[in-house]
């Protein structure tokens, strides 16, 4: 059983989402309408420096109006996402990372969202990149310990999602050498 797409439309169309709204029918019978944030998805990354530190970002979010403390992080751009979060990272942080690994992909809020975001660990990244940054992004470069980190996400004050799972992927990765 299936729910039936019985029409489509797009509410409201930006260069970062689009709201959908359908009208289904449900394998009850029932006819409902659903809303959907159509996403392009995103890139993030886990930048490790080579004496082990971090480098993450304290970003300011308007739609919380506080900052937050983050891992480097953008949208694909209609790039693969490893190199995404590559560009992200140079982008945001002046960082640069020549290879990385993939942590896992996943969705973020599979109930009202398509997005979906990657994310990544770079070993070994270097200062010398450029960086450009968007007039929204006001962000503060801030280097810690995974061990802070991973302490930080177990208390639930690392309070980005998807930056605390990458940073207990992270640690999981290098404890178990995966």
């Amino acid at each position: 059983m299936t729910w039936k797409i019985r029409s489509s439309r797009y509410l409201y169309e930006s260069q970062w989402f689009n709201v959908k709204q359908d009208e289904l029918t449900l394998p009850t019978g029932e006819d409902i309408t659903y809303t959907t944030v159509v996403h392009p998805g995103y890139a993030m990354i886990v930048p490790m420096l080579p004496d082990g530190r971090i480098v993450m970002e304290r970003v300011y979010r308007h739609s919380l109006d506080r900052a937050l403390l983050e891992c480097p992080s953008g949208g694909l751009d209609g790039e693969p996402p490893a190199i995404a979060a590559k560009r992200e990272l140079e982008e945001e942080t002046g960082y640069l990372a020549n290879h990385v690994e993939p942590l896992g992909s996943y969705y973020g809020s599979s109930g009202i969202s398509n997005e979906q975001f990657h994310l990544f660990l770079a070993r070994d990244v270097t200062t010398g990149g450029t960086i450009h940054r968007e007039a929204t992004e006001e962000i503060e470069v801030v280097l810690y310990s995974l061990d802070e980190l991973v302490e930080l996400a177990m208390r639930a004050e690392l309070t980005d999602g998807p930056s605390a799972l990458a940073i207990l992927l992270t640690h999981a990765r290098l404890r178990s050498n995966l």
